[in-house]
């Protein structure tokens, strides 16, 4: 059966247009939150409590990927190192096609999570010293963990339209940050 060819079709301008929606969404909703000039200053104690809780919700994530990874290791005989398979006498040619697929599921998802905690956690950190609306530190430094809980539930569950909401609204939380800095700064530069 020969591939099909590559033609532009609704979802390929989907795929192309689609941040520009959330990241003007994200703009919108900074705007309703109320964006204020960026002010430097030491955190408060509500901010460091909101980034605690998210950073925690964000280990919780990250250790239910790790277990999840090596429960699917063990059940498939699968093992991260070529010594572990030498040394448990398992050869390559003994893992399934279902095992080598269920922990490549594992092993996305916790490389997906990766890369989008690292901009997160940097701009997390950049926000919460600038004085941000409580309102719009609320909703941006909460939304991403519950958002990436979600993505590794529903990624886990090999649920695309679900995992696909939950990525859209890790993406709105971390352009809804960037935004606010880049707009605080605009108008700061304005006063």
């Amino acid at each position: 059966m020969e591939a099909e060819e590559n033609t532009p079709g609704n979802s390929f301008w989907i795929i192309k247009i689609y941040p520009f929606g959330v990241l003007l969404l994200s703009i919108g909703l900074n705007f309703s939150f109320g964006i204020e000039p960026l002010q430097a200053s030491i955190p408060s104690t509500e901010l460091l409590g909101l980034l605690s809780f998210s950073a925690i919700l964000l280990v919780i994530n990250h250790s239910w990927i790790m277990t999840a990874t090596e429960l699917t290791r063990n059940r498939f005989k699968i093992f991260a190192s070529p010594e572990e398979q030498v040394s448990n006498d398992i050869s390559e040619s003994g893992i399934t096609e279902k095992g080598r697929s269920e922990i490549e599921r594992h092993l996305n998802t916790h490389r997906n999570t990766t890369e989008n905690i690292v901009y997160y956690i940097f701009l997390a950190l950049i926000f919460i010293l600038v004085s941000p609306s409580q309102l719009a530190a609320w909703v941006w430094i909460l939304a991403f963990p519950l958002a990436r809980l979600g993505y590794t539930y529903s990624y886990f569950m090999g649920n695309d339209s679900v995992r696909g909401i939950f990525m859209s609204l890790t993406l709105l939380s971390v352009y809804g940050i960037s935004g606010y800095l880049a707009f605080g700064f605009l108008f700061k530069q304005l006063v």
